[in-house]
């Protein structure tokens, strides 16, 4: 038996979420919004949590600073079933934090990267590979010390007989490169949205980006916002439409996606379910600001699946 079903590695940001009119204007002018909540971020942690949400056992591995933010990211993560023994206090660091303008289906996003960048491969106990049976990595752009070492933390997951999935996130830069073809041939699940996808591929059609990348990894999973998703392994393709819900904001929605996907990959079901199954999970977590607050149980997404 192992210890976990997924070993999350990624990055550790608190989430400022600001709804209503968030246009800003200068010249010193004040404004009022209609809430303002302060939530789990960064793409890795709301995807761990989706994860222990489904039902499976999850520990994360990340850098936060000694501080408020830190606390507050390491205290919710554990609520929620995760656990947090991978993750490092560094008192040097502040934690990083995104200030996230959500108007509904759209939002603006400023994050101060803090202890980010900081997470390396010298410091990721690969022990605790021993005890999962597979490794989710996010938010690949951001994780300036750990990213040219990505193969090797794949290798490592590999030769321990795990599989590993890979979202990377956008890329600030915009280069969409680091070092990720040498990062995607170690990759079992890729899951990346539409705008990811195309950037990476270098190719403007989704459907020959999906194509393109398809011929690298094994399984493509392509996130398409309320269009639902698309998913492709080998010569199969599957399409999932989005699940109709009031949507109050979709941060998280896509980290949400992933850890469905995620759970249907292990539990080994055909494409399309998986696929279907992760479209309910990312939709349902709309329902509520953040990305954690409204993540579906196992059996709540199973009844909309049915």
């Amino acid at each position: 038996m192992k210890d976990f079903d997924v070993v999350v590695v990624g990055e550790l940001n608190a989430d400022l979420i600001l709804r209503g009119d968030v246009m800003p204007a200068f010249g010193q002018v004040e404004k009022l919004i209609d809430d303002a909540t302060l939530a789990i971020g960064s793409s890795s942690a709301i995807c761990a949590c989706g994860l222990a949400r489904l039902g499976l056992g999850v520990a994360f591995v990340g850098v936060v600073g000694d501080d408020e933010f830190g606390r507050f990211m390491v205290r919710e993560l554990t609520r929620r079933g995760v656990d947090t023994g991978g993750i490092r206090v560094d008192p040097a660091l502040q934690t990083g934090l995104t200030v996230i303008l959500s108007r509904g289906v759209d939002r603006a996003m400023l994050t101060y990267a803090g202890s980010i960048a900081a997470l390396s491969y010298a410091e990721i106990d690969l022990a605790a590979l021993d005890h999962a049976r597979h490794l989710h990595l996010g938010s690949y752009f951001l994780l300036d010390n750990l990213r040219p070492h990505a193969p090797r933390l794949f290798d490592a997951a590999h030769l321990r007989g795990l599989t590993v999935s890979l979202d990377t996130n956008y890329d600030p830069a915009g280069r969409w490169d680091g070092g990720l073809a040498e990062a995607l041939q170690q990759v079992d699940v890729f899951l990346p949205n539409e705008a990811e996808l195309r950037g990476i591929a270098r190719v403007a059609d989704t459907d020959a980006a999906l194509e393109h990348l398809a011929a690298r990894v094994p399984v493509v999973a392509v996130k398409l916002g309320a269009r639902g998703a698309l998913a492709r392994c080998g010569g199969e393709i599957a399409q999932a439409d989005s699940l109709p819900v009031s949507v109050v904001d979709t941060v998280g929605a896509g980290d949400s996606f992933d850890a469905a996907f995620v759970y249907g990959y292990l539990a080994r079901w055909e494409l399309r379910r998986t696929l279907r199954f992760a479209s309910v999970c990312g939709s349902l977590s709309t329902r509520a600001a953040g990305g954690t607050a409204a993540q579906p149980t196992f059996e709540e997404a199973m009844a909309y699946l049915a």
